[in-house]
């Protein structure tokens, strides 16, 4: 199930990095007192009330100027707000409604997308009617005033969105296919992946990159097992992302991976891992999604006894956040371990729907905390009280513990490596989450 996505849009300099951050709990955009340091679109995850959606950050619009950055700028924001769901339109209390404003209205109006005006770097909020007065001429009713910087209203103003997004689609818990997002670098052989396991050319295969515009769903079956395998566009690195409809790809990829229950990531053997692979997996490991690492063109790989060995070492050491990940060696034009690697997907999504009851984990936490000793800072030590796994897909757990500052980037690490031996979840990220106890 894809989430529904929100576009932050506006002039430069409004606020609208500071309003991401906000939002999305982190530094991801870079924030100055300089127009245009926003330039890529920059994507992030929202939630509120248990509502999940995608947000979109967008370079500063200048509707009319000949400069090619900013042209470069204005598209990325047209494409974010025609992909949108809801569109942010952000304007400056401080400096108070321009003609860009007004030029940048024009251009809302004719996405037939529903708008919400938000007034932000508003200082005293006893104004209110006086600061609003002007932005209602730009015609989308009435603003919402925030600060961004300080987090003044923002709540107000994510309820408002939470209202007019599309409400989450429940999927039929009779489907029980497992669906499967196929992704990788253009050229990777995804498509022939999906043409060797349909029989036929599901898909057009070529040696250009790139190929494969959209995300292409295709039903197989295998030992009782039903696969939805999504094929989707290669994903390039932003440089070399030219035409417009690639840019809809790369978030038709991120998208895809989203609705999936696994991730299948496809590198080229002959290539071996690259940066733009660690991008694109990395959004699969962000997420929460079960991964298996499937090595294609291993035919075309010339091998002694130790080189699958080498191979895998070389993989975890350049992938060092994915070590709980499978990894197969395969060939979609040959068609070797294919089947091992449809085993392994429908294997890391049962880890990753695995429960562990309370009284046997925490069996296995007390006789680790045995083994080694929770760390301690200026004379106070850690204590874990119990621990309760309380979520799947991915593996959820909460530690009831003394003071959560106490706990240690290794020790924790410690904790997982502990679990996953004793109950595998190969193939899943687990997510921990802390709780102080009196």
């Amino acid at each position: 199930m894809s989430k529904p996505t929100v576009a932050i849009v506006g002039r430069p300099n409004v606020g609208k990095s500071t309003l991401f951050n906000r939002l999305t709990g982190g530094r991801t955009a870079i924030v100055e007192g300089e127009p245009n340091i926003t330039r890529d679109r920059l994507y992030g995850n929202v939630e509120w009330q248990n509502y999940k959606f995608n947000i979109i950050d967008t370079g500063g619009i200048v509707p009319r100027d000949d400069d090619l950055i900013k042209n470069k700028i204005k598209l990325q924001a047209e494409i974010a707000m025609e992909e949108a769901d809801l569109i942010l339109f952000v304007v400056d209390a401080r400096e108070g409604l321009t003609s860009i404003d007004q030029e940048i209205a024009q251009m809302l109006y004719r996405t037939n997308t529903e708008i919400i005006l938000i007034v932000n770097k508003v200082e005293d909020f006893s104004r209110q009617a006086e600061i609003s007065w002007d932005f209602y001429s730009l015609g989308f009713g009435e603003p919402i005033l925030i600060s961004a910087e300080h987090g003044k209203n923002t709540g107000e103003m994510l309820e408002l969105v939470v209202e007019k997004l599309p409400e989450e689609v429940v999927e039929d818990e009779e489907d029980q296919k497992i669906n499967v997002a196929i992704v990788g670098k253009p050229n990777v052989g995804k498509s022939s992946l999906v043409n060797f396991l349909v029989g036929n050319e599901r898909m057009i295969v070529s040696d250009i990159p790139g190929t494969t515009r959209d995300a292409i769903d295709t039903i197989i079956e295998k030992d009782n097992t039903v696969f939805n395998l999504i094929d989707t566009a290669g994903l390039r690195r932003k440089s070399r992302v030219k035409e417009n409809v690639e840019y809809y790809s790369n978030l038709r990829a991120i998208r895809a991976m989203e609705r999936a229950d696994a991730v299948l990531m496809m590198i080229d053997a002959t290539e071996g891992v690259s940066e733009q692979d660690k991008k694109i997996v990395g959004y699969a490991h962000d997420d929460g999604k079960a991964i298996v690492i499937a090595v294609n063109k291993w035919d075309l790989v010339e091998k002694d006894n130790k080189t699958m060995t080498r191979y895998t070492d070389d993989l975890y050491h350049n992938l060092k956040f994915l070590n709980y990940v499978p990894i197969t060696y395969i060939s979609a034009l040959t068609g070797e371990r294919i089947e091992e690697m449809l085993s392994l997907v429908e294997h890391v999504v049962d880890q990753t729907n695995m429960r562990i009851k309370t009284g046997i984990l925490n069996e296995v936490l007390n006789e680790a905390m045995l083994l080694r000793e929770p760390p301690s800072r200026k004379g106070k030590r850690l204590k874990l009280y119990y621990a309760s796994q309380v979520g799947v897909k991915p593996p959820n757990f909460v530690f009831f513990v003394n003071d959560p500052k106490l706990m240690h980037f290794a020790y924790q690490r410690y904790l997982e490596n502990v679990i996953r031996k004793a109950f595998g979840f190969v193939g899943s990220p687990i997510k921990f989450k802390l709780k102080q106890r009196s």
